[in-house]
C-alpha cells in the first residue's frame, strides 16, 4: 500500500521550489495532486512531469490572497475529485528590506498578506470542507525563521504567525477529525537559495560547515516530511511544527 494511495492533495505554491518537490513526492506516494499557484507555465510543467511519471496531477490558477479565488480553488478540487483529504499551504515568500528603522510599512504589509493572509484564507476554506466530511490533514509551511531569531523581521514575524495558525486550528478541530501541522524548512537548495548556491560555492561550503548534518537540504526532503504528515501513518500527530533543517535550529549556526 502506498502512503497516500487515493488521497486528494491540494498544494498551494506548487509551481516551484519546495512546493514543486512536494507535489512530485506526494504523487509518487499515490496522491491525486492539485497544484494551485499564480504562475501557469511553470505549474503546467510540473503537472506534465508528474503525469509522465504515471502520477495524477492538475492545475488551478490561484492567487491565495484573493478570497474569491481561494474559495473557487477548494470548490473545484471537490467538484473534480469528490473531496479534499490533504492540503499543503506552501505559498509564501519574503521581500527585501532596509534595516528595521529605515524600512517602510509596505514591507510588513506585503509579507503578511502573502505569508499569513494566504494561509489563513486557504485554511478557512479547507477547514470548511474537511469539517463537513469529518476528516482531513493540513500542513502549513513555516520556516526555522519562525522558530528562532533571524534576519528579516517581517518575514520572521509572518512565519511565527503561521505556526500560531497551525496550533490554534489543531487544538480547535482535533476532535472533529482534522489534523493540522507545520514544517519549518531550514537552508534548502531551492527558491532564492538555489541560484545563489549555483554561483557562489564558497557560500554553499560555508552553510555545509554550519549545519550539523553537514550539508544544505534538498526540497524533496521537505516534501517527504509533508507527505508523511498528510498520511494516515502520522494519525496521532497534530499541532506540531517539524524542523526540516539538518539540525540547524538547535545550534543556530550560520556562516
Amino acid at each position: 500500500m502506498t502512503m497516500l494511495g487515493g488521497k486528494v492533495a491540494l498544494i498551494t505554491g506548487g509551481s516551484s521550489g519546495i512546493g514543486k518537490a512536494t507535489a512530485s513526492v506526494m504523487a509518487a506516494h499515490g496522491a491525486k495532486v492539485v497544484i494551485a499557484a499564480r504562475r501557469e507555465e511553470e505549474s503546467l510543467a510540473v503537472v506534465e512531469d508528474i503525469r509522465s511519471s504515471g502520477g495524477i496531477a492538475s492545475f488551478i490558477q490561484t492567487d491565495v490572497t484573493d478570497e474569491s479565488q481561494v474559495a473557487a480553488m477548494v470548490e473545484q478540487v471537490v467538484q473534480t475529485h469528490g473531496g479534499l483529504d490533504c492540503a499543503v499551504n506552501n505559498s509564501g515568500g519574503g521581500f527585501p528590506s532596509d534595516s528595521w528603522p529605515d524600512a517602510t510599512p509596505d514591507v510588513l504589509d506585503r509579507t503578511m498578506e502573502l505569508n499569513v493572509r494566504g494561509v489563513w484564507l486557504s485554511m478557512k476554506y479547507e477547514l470548511k470542507r474537511m469539517l463537513n466530511q469529518g476528516s482531513g490533514a493540513i500542513v502549513n509551511t513555516s520556516s526555522i525563521a519562525g522558530l528562532r531569531a533571524a534576519p528579516g523581521e517581517a518575514y520572521g514575524a509572518s512565519k511565527y504567525a503561521v505556526i500560531g495558525l497551525t496550533t490554534s486550528a489543531a487544538a480547535k478541530y482535533g476532535k472533529s477529525g482534522v489534523r493540522v501541522n507545520a514544517v519549518a524548512p531550514g537552508i534548502i537548495n531551492a527558491g532564492v537559495w538555489k541560484p545563489r548556491f549555483e554561483t557562489d560555492k564558497v557560500l554553499l561550503s560555508s552553510w555545509n560547515d554550519a549545519i550539523p548534518a553537514g550539508r544544505v537540504g534538498q526540497p524533496e526532503e521537505v516534501g517527504e516530511v509533508i507527505a508523511w504528515l498528510c498520511s494516515d501513518w502520522s494519525s496521532y500527530v497534530t499541532g506540531v511544527t517539524i524542523p526540516v533543517d539538518g539540525g540547524n535550529v538547535i545550534t543556530m549556526n550560520a556562516p
